[in-house]
């Protein structure tokens, strides 16, 4: 009897696997953040974010577009030229967003309108080879732009509106035939290749999730069970530490003091994944929930500081990636302001340095490579991260 029990225990599924309900975490406390840090006010920031925009601007090519859909850097070869084009859909959708951000000025306007007839008339980017699914990824900022603009008095109506929401449900339904089995989304896979991909990333998912439920009330053809297995998938993926796992598992991978799914490694995802959370209602997450990410994210900045503009994906401790910099700034602007009004400018003002310090004379920015794409996407991540911190 007593071997029949000890069997019956050992091959019991996992507790995460036989819950419906998302696991029930302990309250992480905000870290102390250091109060003798760089501060930056919003009007000292204003020179920075116009000579980004400035940047945007003039490396927008005569079509509308930035970058190139081939290799223009010596450090990215070897992807199929597929998924360049793909890089350079997801930047431009990132560029796009960023112009309309801001103030309507005459050239900034003018960037914006070219940019927008890109990002509608622009091919779909297709997949780049069976592990390589990087067309999810244009797929899921240019189905966030699309959303984004629609919203914006300028662009929504007549034809040009017209014309930006039949792009929007195009994006939508690769996406849709696009979620994994988990019910998330990756711009990677692994064996058995298959046209849905067989696993999918926390910060994938978050960072689609707000534009789901946005969609889904603009009466697109969305069924809740989508956003709803998208937002569990998040929800699960969350650890008692306050770190969100990189991918979900029946078990967590937590091996060894420098994993990824350790509070460090989980810096460029634990902000979106927050704001995604509570975008979709979610009152499992908290103000101190927010500000405990937010705590860590300055306290533990180092490990973003020492992964920027490695040129080796995931070469920083933590397997921090340097394309994870501008992505955290950007989604922790936007959980900030989620927070009680009385409490947003101290940690923007915390924020903008990490930010501005990386300003190129041009006017860009980096955080992985010089490659058109990387330039465009950490460029307008700064931008729309430093509007964000422009809104009262």
């Amino acid at each position: 009897m007593s071997l029949l029990l000890v069997a019956s225990v050992l091959l019991a599924p996992p507790a995460a696997l036989q819950e419906d309900e998302p696991r029930v975490l302990p309250r992480v406390e905000a870290p102390e953040v250091d109060r003798e840090v760089r501060r930056l006010s919003m009007e000292e920031s204003r020179a920075s974010l116009e000579r980004a925009v400035g940047f945007l601007i003039e490396s927008q090519t005569p079509e509308g577009t930035w970058g190139s859909q081939a290799p223009d850097c010596l450090l990215e070869l070897g992807f199929a030229l597929e998924t360049y084009y793909s890089w350079q859909v997801g930047a431009h959708a990132l560029g796009t967003m960023a112009l309309a951000a801001g103030p309507d000025e005459p050239r900034r306007r003018a960037a914006l309108d070219r940019a927008v007839e890109w990002l509608i008339e622009a091919r779909p980017s297709t997949r780049g080879a069976d592990w390589d699914v990087d067309k999810v990824w244009s797929t899921l900022y240019g189905f966030v732009a699309c959303v984004e603009l629609l919203e914006d008095p300028r662009l929504k109506e007549g034809e040009l509106g017209a014309r930006l929401d039949a792009r929007g449900r195009e994006f939508l339904s690769v996406l849709l035939d696009h979620q994994s089995e988990m019910g998330g989304w990756a711009y990677y896979d692994d064996p058995p290749y298959d046209r849905v991909q067989t696993w999918a990333t926390s910060f994938c998912t978050a960072l689609v999730l707000p534009s789901l439920v946005r969609a889904k009330e603009r009466g697109w053809d969305l069924e809740q069970r989508v956003i709803d297995r998208a937002l569990k998938y998040v929800q699960r993926c969350m650890l008692p530490n306050g770190a969100y796992e990189y991918d979900l598992n029946p078990q967590a991978r937590l091996t060894g003091i420098e994993h990824i799914n350790r509070i460090e490694g989980s810096l460029g995802r634990t902000q979106v994944c927050h704001w995604a959370r509570l975008a979709c209602g979610d009152e499992r997450v908290t103000a101190e929930d927010v500000e405990a990410g937010l705590g860590a994210l300055f306290q533990h900045h180092g490990f973003l500081d020492h992964a920027r503009t490695r040129p080796v994906p995931h070469e920083g401790f933590h397997a921090n990636a340097g394309y994870f910099y501008f992505f955290a700034h950007y989604y922790a602007a936007k959980v900030i302001n989620t927070l009680p009004e009385a409490r947003r400018e101290e940690w923007h003002a915390l924020l903008r340095p990490h930010i501005t310090k990386t300003q190129w004379t041009s006017g860009a920015m980096s955080d992985f490579m010089d490659a058109g794409y990387a330039l465009t996407s950490a460029t307008a991540f700064s931008i729309l991260a430093l509007e964000e911190g422009m809104k009262r």
